[in-house]
């Protein structure tokens, strides 16, 4: 195969990875707290000769998590949570602190206020937030200060990453961040609410489409290469 075929390679397998993550997407526009994920392709350059142009090969090099905000929907229920602006809850998962935009929570067998899964939600100082099991009346104030009967409990903690680009998705709904985190400076949150996944489904569609039209192309060049090369082989062997 010569260059313009492995060039081609190299675009069908980015693409290819682009068709994985927008399904995903899409299969997530109705999960609340889940964030967009999109592709980057990066290029690579590399001189083949003194009498030759260069050879540029694409490579789907990561992945970029869109951060805008979803919609609000009130749900009524004292334990959904939801943020508004920028922020991330921070729950206690087996392998260390993560980050999450999913605020739905209960009370488990001890009292700790936990995500579906059992990951604790931790307050400012990193520690497990505790509902007392009598208490009759819960609430949160907006800047995340959560009460019982009246009487404070903790802060809920609120915080941003220190570097968006390097928040690696996890199962879960939850994000690691690799750049470690901050206090988010003016958290604003909702107590009755969760927020929908920022997935525009039609958007995400469309994109399916014209990423899958794409490929097609992309084998098509192949296939036609593959029998050129074929031709060439076959009208050289008669020699």
């Amino acid at each position: 195969m010569d260059s313009g075929g492995y060039v081609t390679l190299t675009r069908q397998s980015g693409l290819m990875r682009e068709l994985l993550v927008v399904a995903h997407n899409i299969a997530n526009a109705g999960t609340a707290g889940f964030r967009r994920e999109g592709v980057v392709f990066a290029e690579h350059v590399r001189a083949l000769g003194p009498n030759d142009p260069p050879l540029s090969m694409a490579r789907a090099h990561g992945r970029s998590i869109d951060l805008g905000m979803g919609a609000l929907t009130h749900t009524g229920r004292l334990l959904d949570f939801a943020i508004e602006g920028d922020g991330f809850f921070l729950v206690d998962a087996p392998a260390g602190e993560r980050l999450t935009r999913a605020g739905s929570f209960t009370a488990d067998a001890g009292g700790m206020l936990a995500t579906p899964l059992g990951h604790r939600l931790l307050d400012e100082g990193g520690a497990p937030i505790f509902v007392p099991p009598q208490a009759t009346e819960i609430g949160l104030g907006p800047d995340g200060t959560l009460s019982a009967d009246g009487q404070p409990l903790a802060r809920v903690a609120v915080v941003v990453p220190e570097d968006v680009a390097q928040l690696i998705r996890e199962p879960g709904l939850l994000f690691r961040s690799e750049a470690g985190h901050r206090p988010a400076e003016t958290p604003r949150v909702y107590q009755g609410f969760l927020e929908e996944s920022n997935v525009d489904a039609m958007t995400e569609m469309a994109r399916l489409v014209e990423v899958h039209r794409a490929y097609e192309l992309g084998q098509q060049f192949l296939d036609r290469e593959d029998e050129r090369i074929r031709s060439v082989i076959q009208t050289l062997g008669r020699r």
